[in-house]
């Protein structure tokens, strides 16, 4: 390919996708939200925490350390955001280009299969933050880009399905929502020391809830030598009033390369 040929020609296909994004945005009918509010909306949809912080063999932590950094920026810029029926969100029209010029540090990001270190990594963590609370609501999800949720072991206690399964790239591997209920609804990212918090809210309940559920996780070797975490991700939609599933929506097929030593894969879980 010709993006593979040297550096040089990588940088012009990059160059070439960044202006091709904004062409099709220009032209686009998508109507962005622009509105902030300081104060919160009333009803919390859902709010979902993580640890920035990831620790273990091989990871190098002053590239977390930058990591967390970038999300606080990042965090700055669309915290508190208004997102008004038929109005939609972009990651990267809020965040803007992740350059040193504009604050942003190296960080571990994903090229060509590996962890390197990259100017703006680890924003896929807020990103896929983000895509956590709007899988509980009713919105609509219209731009979203899986990469391996296997970059690090899973923490102690409770896994959470589809941890880090969300990648984006400026500008043009973004992730995207449409608000199409009938209702405000507040974007809020922050900081809390290393941990990163959103919540969605909107001014009264919606008629449903919503479940993310993993069927038959397990990790999986396959011929090529590689271990894969292998599960399927559904959403469950609830009726708020009788407590009934009224959807099981297959999600995602999950078939994640695991990029962290093979080692620390739990024994119990590989089939």
């Amino acid at each position: 390919m010709f993006c593979e040929i040297s550096p040089t020609t990588y940088a012009i296909a990059l160059k070439k996708q960044i202006v091709t994004r904004h062409i099709k945005d220009f032209f686009g009918k998508e109507k962005w939200a622009r509105d902030f509010q300081e104060e919160k909306l009333p009803v919390l949809v859902a709010s979902h925490s993580s640890d920035m912080i990831k620790r273990g063999p091989g990871i190098d932590p002053q590239l977390q350390l930058n990591k967390a950094d970038n999300i606080r920026l990042a965090c700055s810029k669309m915290n508190g955001l208004i997102i008004k029926p038929g109005e939609s969100f972009s990651f990267w029209k809020y965040v803007g280009k992740t350059s040193k010029k504009n604050g942003f540090t190296e960080g571990r990001i994903i090229a060509n299969g590996k962890l390197i270190a990259g100017v703006g990594g680890g924003l896929c963590n807020l990103a896929n933050t983000i895509n956590l609370v709007v899988l509980h609501s009713p919105m609509t999800i219209t731009e979203l880009h899986h990469h391996s949720d296997a970059l690090a072991p899973d923490p102690e206690g409770k896994r959470v399905p589809y941890s880090a399964g969300t990648s984006v790239n400026y500008n043009f591997v973004d992730y995207r929502f449409c608000n199409n209920t009938s209702q405000l609804v507040q974007l809020c990212a922050r900081c809390d020391g290393d941990t990163l918090i959103t919540e969605l809210r909107t001014t009264e309940q919606f008629p449903n809830t919503y479940s993310i559920v993993e069927e038959d996780h397990h990790f999986h070797q396959e011929s090529n030598g590689k271990f894969y975490r292998v599960s399927k991700i559904y959403i469950d939609t609830i009726d708020r009033l009788t407590g009934n599933v009224v959807e099981h929506k297959l999600h995602w097929n999950n078939h994640s390369e695991v990029m962290f030593d093979y080692a620390l894969i739990p024994q119990e879980l590989v089939d």
